[in-house]
């Protein structure tokens, strides 16, 4: 392999997510869970351009407040960048700038979004040619959401969330997404869990080892009803999630009060995202709850996962 001493820069992009069904397995002796997620890519993106340069670095923009990210190793498009030079034995470096719409620790997996758009601009950047699959298993090692950041579409997510598979999903679901003003840990809100469970362990069924996701929402899915997807959407997160920040529960009745089909945590949260009709249901949910001074945008889903937009 020849990896060409670049010049270019390179464009990429990859979307957020929203899981619209996510069930938590119990905890394991390694302090993790298993999950099984089904997971929609929606309109709501992340740019990265990637410069040559001589070391790793990281600048930001965007339409959120991104004074307290990290621009060190610790930022995991850095490490995403640094193990990918690793993987293909390049020597030089990358200023990745990135442009960010995806709320910071707010659930729709915006860091995610950023590794897998920097694996691909850096392939291209450098001439790696890794190819999909070997990218696909860097993604893997960056973390659980990244590997479908960089598919999208609509995945079925297992084990920690990375062992994807394709799920049929028919047209576009129309979001209204209300971003909190501040963000949650998803480690935090997976010990909320945990400590939820023990709380109630004489009062709900006890959490499977390897969980599973409902055969009605792969049917919601696949016909594209969003009725139908309303009555099965599901977040194991969303209780402890409620527990850390109880004032979202006035968020998602807000939206269901004004023509939500259904309103829910998205991921580990905080951000609420909010099923709606069509695109007319949208909008009148997008002034109400902004008329309520909510910071609130609207998506599409499902949407194409990592890509190229020029070179």
């Amino acid at each position: 392999m020849t990896i060409a001493a670049a010049t270019k820069v390179v464009h990429a992009r990859a979307p957020g997510k929203i899981n619209v069904f996510l069930k938590v397995g119990s905890l394991l002796e390694d302090g993790f869970h298993e999950v099984a997620t089904a997971y929609q890519a929606v309109s709501l993106f992340e740019d990265v351009r990637a410069h040559p340069a001589d070391d790793f670095s990281a600048s930001f923009s965007g339409s959120i407040d991104t004074s307290q990210l990290p621009a060190d190793g610790s930022n995991l498009a850095i490490r995403a960048a640094t193990l990918l030079a690793r993987k293909a034995g390049y020597r030089g470096g990358v200023h990745l700038e990135i442009e960010k719409h995806i709320p910071i620790a707010g659930g729709m997996g915006g860091g995610s979004a950023d590794a897998a758009a920097t694996l691909l601009a850096c392939d291209s950047l450098w001439g790696t040619d890794l190819g999909r699959e070997a990218l696909l298993e860097l993604a893997a090692q960056l973390g659980a959401d990244v590997p479908f950041a960089f598919t999208g579409g609509t995945a079925i997510g297992t084990g920690r969330g990375d062992q994807l598979s394709p799920a049929l999903a028919k047209g576009h679901f129309q979001w209204v997404l209300a971003f909190a003003e501040f963000g949650l840990s998803t480690p935090d809100v997976y010990k909320e869990l945990d400590r939820h469970r023990d709380r109630h362990a004489q009062d709900i069924f006890p959490a499977e080892v390897q969980p599973h996701v409902d055969a009605n929402v792969l049917q919601a899915l696949r016909a594209g009803d969003p009725h139908m997807l309303a009555e099965v959407l599901h977040n194991d997160l969303q209780a402890p999630a409620l527990h850390l920040e109880p004032e979202l529960a006035a968020i998602i009745e807000l939206g269901e009060e004004n023509g939500a089909l259904a309103g829910m945590i998205s991921g580990s949260g905080p951000t609420v995202a909010f099923l709606v009709a069509d695109l007319d249901n949208a909008l009148e949910l997008q002034i109400a709850l902004s008329a309520a001074r909510l910071n609130v945008v609207r998506a599409t889903g499902p949407v194409h996962g990592a890509r190229i937009l020029s070179t």
